[in-house]
């Protein structure tokens, strides 16, 4: 067997180029984002809010578990170029940082026997396994398609209804750094949602028109069939605080974006952008507080401050 040289200067798909780029560019830590400087606006808040809060940062600290684990490694073996496989490997390695920032949201806000409560609700709740358990089949038994359409359905509509709170929050002026971190990883998913949907689309057009007959069917069916286990989840967690309309709402806008994203139409009418939640809107903006990275500006990710190195620097 011969090893092959991976050759970047031969292009074979531009958007592989475009979104490597873009991707890199978007590098983040969550070590970089002060959430304990949220405790003052936490302190405020009644526990019925904190539980629903916590609650959402652990559901997508299981979700992106699962999707650092299994989601984006599934991927690898049906990648049409070799440029698409280091996309993949950028990808997982971002999920794994957006898992490790939701502990470090939950840590920074709350004592070890709450984090404790937290992990423990979002191993057993029915509802999370669910979900979970259906999107997991489909990466471990599905082809190529069925997993790019699993994925985008993960990233692209489930994480909607646990980013909601944050970016509630955020649009109330409060919680800036939390809400910086979901915005960071929002930004993050919307590049992932689109190049996976780039990529099925590639695939799906190759299909007879039988075949996609059959094939949308199964992604509608299997849609249905998430929001029908999400909405009983949103009811669950939000409706003590009286938002579960509105998460609904701004779910079926994101399932319309998430179809778009392969190439279909809407199928959730009454579900545009001006029919969301205004309040959320407005801190849902996919740029960050601070999107030059090199100063911080209000909630904005911090980069360190760099000095000139000297001899001392190399006695230890």
């Amino acid at each position: 067997m011969s090893y092959q040289t991976v050759n970047w200067d031969k292009i074979e798909d531009e958007f592989d180029e475009y979104v490597w780029d873009k991707a890199t560019a978007q590098y983040w830590l969550d070590t970089r984002v002060p959430v304990s400087n949220d405790l003052r606006d936490w302190r405020t808040l009644s526990d019925t809010e904190k539980s629903v809060i916590n609650k959402v940062v652990g559901g997508l600290a299981l979700l992106d578990t699962l999707q650092s684990e299994e989601g984006v490694d599934v991927m690898r073996p049906d990648v049409r170029t070799r440029k698409e496989a280091a996309v993949i490997n950028d990808f997982l390695m971002m999920e794994s940082i957006h898992a490790k920032s939701y502990g470090t949201i939950l840590t920074s806000l709350n004592d070890q026997a709450t984090v404790n409560e937290v992990f423990e609700w979002m191993n057993n709740n029915p509802r999370m396994q669910y979900k979970a358990k259906r999107i997991n089949d489909i990466y471990q038994s599905g082809n190529n398609l069925e997993k790019k359409v699993a994925s985008v359905f993960l990233e692209g509509i489930l994480y909607y209804t646990n980013f909601f709170t944050p970016l509630w929050y955020r649009g109330n002026n409060k919680l800036a750094n939390l809400s910086e971190i979901i915005k960071l990883v929002i930004r993050d998913e919307s590049v992932h949602g689109t190049y996976l949907g780039y990529k099925f689309q590639l695939g799906f057009n190759e299909l007879p028109a039988a075949e996609q007959k059959t094939f949308k069917k199964w992604m509608d069916d299997l849609l249905d069939d998430l929001l029908e286990n999400e909405f009983a989840f949103t009811e669950e967690v939000y409706a003590p605080i009286g938002l579960a309309a509105d998460v609904k709402q701004f779910v079926h806008y994101n399932a319309n974006k998430a179809l778009q994203n392969m190439g279909f139409d809407s199928r959730f009418p009454n579900a545009e952008l001006k029919d969301i939640n205004p309040i959320v809107m407005n801190g849902i903006s996919t740029e960050t507080a601070n999107h030059d990275f090199f100063s911080q500006v209000g909630a904005g990710y911090l980069m360190g401050n760099a000095e000139e190195m000297t001899e001392s620097d190399y006695d230890f």
